[in-house]
């Protein structure tokens, strides 16, 4: 069973990642954005990292709903609102249990994924992070692992796309052979499971 602890290492396993990989991140975004993705995200985790410190919610659920309200509040661009709905609407699936089961995290980011769907209009295929996240919670049932695996993948398989939502829609076939900075940044907080887990 995943406690409190687990998703406030997973945040922070996630910050971490966002750090080390923000140079790398913004320049997937040059071309094809506002070549801030890295920078907005590094800001927005950091945020998310310094708020769980102060506040130790107790509930997975409580966990992701403050990350996602500091992300909203922090993070400029498409990717606040975005990765804030995610996790509000993630933690808010969870509702008020101490402890739940990988099954019922993977229930709850699935309605999570939904909702950032509707919120952007993006489907698979759009070349956005849902590229990622999908194919990701597809895989959860495998394992922390399996997911990550799915993931990296999805983002990868955004090389060839054109994109049809964001910002990076506007260009049209010049979108085409540039991984997505979205997929790409949500495999690094699927494969943050991988770590908070231990595995």
């Amino acid at each position: 069973m995943l406690d409190a602890d687990f998703f406030r290492r997973w945040m922070a396993a996630t910050a971490v990642s966002v750090d080390r990989e923000a140079e790398r991140l913004t320049a997937l975004d040059s071309p094809i954005g506002d070549a801030d993705h890295g920078s907005n995200l590094q800001r927005g985790f950091k945020a998310v990292v310094a708020a769980l410190e102060k506040d130790a919610p107790a509930t997975p659920g409580a966990v992701l709903t403050l990350a996602g309200r500091q992300l909203i509040s922090t993070v400029g661009g498409a990717s606040g609102p975005l990765y804030g709905t995610l996790l509000r609407s993630t933690g808010k699936a969870l509702g008020d249990a101490a402890e739940v089961s990988e099954a019922e995290l993977a229930e709850a980011l699935r309605t999570g994924v939904d909702k950032v769907m509707a919120l952007g209009g993006a489907a698979p295929g759009d070349k956005t992070m849902i590229d990622a996240l999908v194919p990701a919670v597809d895989a959860l049932g495998d394992g922390f692992g399996a997911a990550q695996a799915a993931a990296e993948q999805g983002a990868e398989a955004t090389i060839p796309l054109q994109a049809r939502k964001g910002r990076a829609s506007y260009l049209g076939e010049r979108s085409i052979g540039h991984q997505d900075p979205g997929a790409t940044s949500s495999a690094l907080l699927v494969a943050g499971l991988v770590e908070a887990a231990g595995e």
